[in-house]
């Protein structure tokens, strides 16, 4: 077996839903990062600004690279199981992170090591362009929503690098199917596309309950609904997703929490208990309580304005201003329905 092939059974072995190979290279949609950073389309993410340069070209994030594999595993899950409110389908288990690092280490260890190479593993934490490497590797072309998208597994695949030193036959690049739909960019609650293809980061309501740090502008509150973290909006509305199947990674699995009036009252030890070892404990709780009380702002009656009450009593400035904006919100509910 030759070793893309072997390659590729050891990945399926290993629990991986899809692997490609490709030079380390510059990707084609590398060309458009100054831009958009310069549109100020990444909002407060502050750490894109310091390297675009090693963003841009792998070789220049690790000189030494000659190939990268790129694989992935499916994150769809059913609809989470909360009495009210919704979390992004990846963040409903564990952490991604640590599910495909320890993956693509025994890929490495049953493959590159072997064969004599050295390797860097790279998961969502590096200045790699895993995206668009992925769809140089063939795993699949970045949709109009700016996710890669996959024919068997939709836009749900979550990914990580393996650069490695050695030589190893790349694949083809995948083609672009998105064709004349939009439903993605129609589907956006708060019309975070400003064209097919670009994100503006800032209105995004993934961004806005993950990475916004401070204040959620009144503007896009009730169009968060009832989403706590993150939002799946256009990956659900895909029509590629009619062959995606639920994730068969086990570590994935939902985890059910209380009702969100619960959550509100835990203090940062709970909530690190919680939460640690999945993607919503990097939020922290002050974060987390905001969100929550933006979703209470929106789906909440007149029998959680005590727990938000209380939260509303909390030092942190931010967790009281949210807080007083749901209890408004409820009341003025509940003050129309008489």
């Amino acid at each position: 077996m030759d070793r893309p092939a072997l390659l590729k059974e050891t990945a399926r072995v290993l629990g991986f839903d899809a692997i490609g190979i490709t030079r380390a290279e510059s990707p084609p949609q590398g060309r458009y990062l100054p831009e958009w950073l310069r549109l100020s389309y990444h909002g407060e993410m502050k750490w894109m600004t310091k390297t675009p340069s090693i963003r841009m070209d792998p070789t220049a994030y690790d000189s030494s690279a000659r190939t990268i594999l790129v694989a992935g595993i499916s994150s769809r899950q059913p609809f989470p199981p909360l009495p009210r409110g919704r979390i992004a389908s990846y963040a409903q288990g564990e952490d991604y992170h640590e599910v495909l690092r320890d993956r693509l280490e025994s890929l490495a260890q049953k493959t590159i090591v072997p064969w004599g190479g050295k390797y860097r593993i790279t998961v969502d934490s590096s200045p790699v362009m895993e995206k668009p490497v992925a769809a140089l590797a063939g795993l699949g072309w970045q949709g109009k929503n700016t996710l890669l998208i996959h024919t068997e597994h939709g836009p749900w695949l979550l990914l990580g690098c393996l650069l490695t030193d050695l030589e190893i036959p790349p694949d083809s690049p995948a083609k672009d199917h998105c064709g004349s739909c939009t439903r993605c960019v129609d589907a956006c609650p708060t019309q975070a596309f400003p064209q097919p293809y670009v994100l503006d980061a800032r209105r995004c309501l993934a961004y806005l309950t993950i990475e916004h740090p401070g204040s959620i502008p009144l503007e896009f509150r009730p169009l968060i609904g009832d989403r706590i973290f993150g939002c799946d909006e256009c990956l659900e509305v895909c029509p590629w997703n009619r062959h995606a199947r639920q994730s068969r990674e086990i570590r994935f699995q939902p985890v059910p929490r209380p009702d969100l009036a619960e959550m509100l009252s835990w203090n940062d030890a709970r909530f690190r208990r919680e939460f640690r070892g999945t993607p919503i404990f990097r939020l922290k709780r002050n974060r987390w309580v905001r969100n929550l009380c933006v979703v209470l702002g929106n789906v909440g009656t007149f029998r959680d304005l005590p727990a938000l009450q209380k939260t509303r009593e909390e030092a942190d400035p931010v967790i009281q201003e949210h807080a007083a904006w749901a209890i408004q919100q409820i009341e003025a509910r509940e003050n129309e329905g008489r």
